[in-house]
């Protein structure tokens, strides 16, 4: 009673909005929310990072067997100083929203209760502990597939609880999936435990303005649009011999003259490729020498092969062959 009185008294306090001037029936952007949780993902991942660090110097996987474990506690670690305090999470506070009590009748702002708070903190940290801890809990409980069956009574009710868990896991994410589609068309509630708590995003400020502006978000996506095309196409554009047609076009004459004038025992110094000393010696039907894991790759990235060096079309891959002439000594 004495926990509900309170939670009580701080709504009053929250809805009066003397204090934030939060209007709940402004609607939020999706992206908004959205953005919000990727900016939470981030900063839990960022806080794991750290902690992991601390350890970089003891033996290596001392933190794998705890991991879901240490995990969630920073998670609550976190919940206890962001939205505990301001029913707001950090993603949410960068971005000016905060969570608002869905479930009062009142029009007016009210926080969450404590309630809620904590019942959003388990459903947000529970689900993804037990996801990590499902097998190592299933052989515990000896309801994995490898585990010992003595009896026929005790399979068949092993396998009736492990298909109970599977149909429940494949229940959650069909609750989420539908969830998140509702979000889309509504745009209310991205995540499942906020409609079930009854938590819904707000602004925390009045005529909110953003800092960034919609001209240098389309010029941002623009860029980005571009830099995506060219990591799509530049791997379809061989570079080899690109550079092997220009410098036949530059300096065409010059290269040939330069090739021909080269003896036999020069070209076998070096790979085509790699530049280096060959090694497995091939060649594809012209005068240079590539070693034979190169030159073999080379073909594999290519369908249509030309000699890298010289441009002519590429023949049957062959063993490089060499007469060596044995001089004894007197």
């Amino acid at each position: 009673m004495d926990l509900e009185s309170e939670d009580n008294q701080k709504s009053k306090v929250g809805g009066s909005g003397s204090e934030t001037g939060v209007d709940p029936l402004t609607p939020v952007l999706r992206i908004s929310q959205l953005d919000a949780l990727e900016l939470d993902t981030a900063l839990e991942q960022l806080v794991w990072t750290q902690f992991s660090q601390c350890f970089q110097n003891c033996r290596p996987g001392l933190l794998t067997p705890l991991e879901p474990e240490l995990r969630a506690l920073l998670q609550l670690l976190l919940w206890r100083f962001t939205l505990y305090s301001s029913s707001t999470t950090v993603g949410q506070s960068l971005l000016s929203l905060r969570y608002h009590n869905n479930l009062s009748s009142s029009p007016s702002y009210r926080l969450l209760s404590r309630r809620q708070k904590l019942s959003l903190a388990l459903l947000t940290a529970g689900p993804r502990w037990l996801q990590e801890r499902s097998h190592s809990l299933l052989l515990c409980l000896g309801l994995s597939s490898g585990g010992p069956v003595s009896e026929i009574g005790s399979g068949i009710l092993q396998k009736g609880l492990r298909n109970c868990l599977t149909l429940i896991s494949s229940i959650a994410q069909l609750a989420s999936l539908v969830n998140f589609l509702v979000f889309l068309r509504k745009g209310h509630h991205p995540v499942l435990a906020e409609r079930i708590v009854g938590a819904r995003a707000v602004f925390s400020k009045p005529n909110v303005t953003r800092d960034i502006t919609y001209q240098y978000m389309n010029r941002e996506l623009l860029w980005h649009g571009f830099a995506e095309f060219l990591i799509f196409l530049l791997p379809l554009i061989n570079t080899r011999k690109l550079k092997t047609t220009v410098c036949s076009i530059l300096l065409g004459g010059e290269s040939a003259g330069g090739d021909g004038g080269r003896d036999g025992q020069g070209v076998w110094k070096e790979c085509g490729l790699c530049g280096e000393w060959p090694t497995m010696p091939h060649m594809v039907g012209c005068q240079h020498v590539f070693c034979y894991y190169c030159i073999k790759s080379y073909s594999i990235a290519n369908t249509y092969i030309t000699c890298p060096k010289c441009g002519e079309e590429a023949g049957q891959l062959e063993p490089a062959k060499m007469e060596v002439e044995m001089v004894g000594r007197l």
